[in-house]
């Protein structure tokens, strides 16, 4: 018994030792890091991080934090930020972000960022390669905003990238309650009966491509797409609803083959709005009216599309009849 209660005590300090190893090196990595930014013109600033989260994680909290890139003029100030890893494998890493507002500015603008219990999420598999496993952002309530007011916010966020299979992961994006603010809306000329709020926001994907996301990606390429299945790709914002999913196969040449399937409420709207926007210039919208026009006949209702759109050679079409050439499929 008394040599149990020995181990037992020698493995807790063992454990202590390799935590508190495990704590210095973040230190000394991030106090490291912010020196050489300074030492590259940056303005680099932030209070002596704080050290926590024994046993299960070594966690760092940070204050005062400024960051300004002299080449970009982009800057980013916050009154805190958690960092953490787990303490047997730092490859399950997590950032908090404050719940007071994040700034950002560029000599041009500037804006905040208000995010409730928002926190980000790495999880890469233990290995040589350290295949990336999950990645992800989630949020309470949130807003962007400038000088002139709100930008836009909603009342939550889910972005998600999770590891389904060896190259296989499954994508999801969701903001609840997505509200563009008063600008927005003056700018794309919505009208006054239009919700605040857009009804739904969301996509569901799963991409399967040549390789897992690891370390290859930095060094060596990029993952490229094999197949790409969308399951649901929705926005809804009042009497406007855009759904899409999909089923495409590409090629080692970005070439892809598949279907498409598109069902939009009160398109010409849609156009208006993306014109307004900047999305597509006031130059082609004659052309892109047609088209959609066209379109919207083969379902015998002039301001709805509801079609199939088949993907081939490069090519898109409806049927036998072609739209417009496909972009290739590469990832740079």
């Amino acid at each position: 018994m008394r040599r149990l209660i020995w181990i037992g005590l020698i493995l807790c300090l063992l454990f202590g030792a390799w935590w508190g190893a495990a704590a210095w090196g973040m230190r000394s990595g991030l106090i490291g890091w912010f020196d050489a930014r300074r030492g590259e013109g940056w303005q680099a600033e932030m209070s002596t991080p704080r050290m926590g989260g024994f046993p299960a994680r070594v966690s760092a909290e940070l204050g005062d934090l400024a960051l300004t890139d002299p080449a970009t003029g982009l800057s980013i100030a916050a009154d805190t930020l958690g960092l953490s890893v787990r303490t047997l494998w730092p490859g399950d890493a997590r950032v908090t972000l404050p719940a007071t507002p994040i700034r950002f500015a560029t000599p041009i603008a500037a804006a905040t960022l208000t995010m409730a219990e928002g926190q980000m999420a790495m999880a890469l598999a233990p290995g040589r390669q350290l295949a990336l496993d999950a990645l992800g952002w989630t949020s309470g309530p949130w807003a962007i905003a400038s000088k002139a007011g709100k930008v836009l916010g909603a009342e939550g966020l889910t972005l998600t990238k999770t590891r389904d299979a060896d190259a296989s992961y499954r994508y999801v994006i969701e903001a609840a309650g997505f509200t563009p603010g008063d600008g927005i809306r003056q700018r794309l000329g919505v009208a006054a009966d239009v919700p605040l709020a857009f009804d739904t926001l969301a996509l569901d994907a799963e991409v399967t491509y040549d390789r897992p996301w690891d370390l290859r990606a930095l060094e060596e390429r990029r993952p490229q797409p094999q197949q790409i299945t969308l399951k649901l790709a929705e926005a809804r914002w009042g009497d406007l609803r855009l759904r899409l999913s999909a089923d495409v196969t590409v090629d080692t040449a970005g070439q892809a083959t598949g279907t498409v399937n598109v069902q939009a409420q009160n398109w010409p709207v849609m156009l208006d709005l993306a014109v307004a926007g900047g999305l597509l210039p006031e130059a082609l919208r004659a052309q892109a009216e047609g088209i959609l026009a066209r379109l919207a006949a083969f379902g015998g209702n002039p301001t709805a599309l509801d079609l199939q759109l088949n993907l081939a050679d490069g090519f898109m079409a409806v049927g036998i009849f072609p739209v417009g050439k496909i972009p290739p499929l590469k990832i740079p």
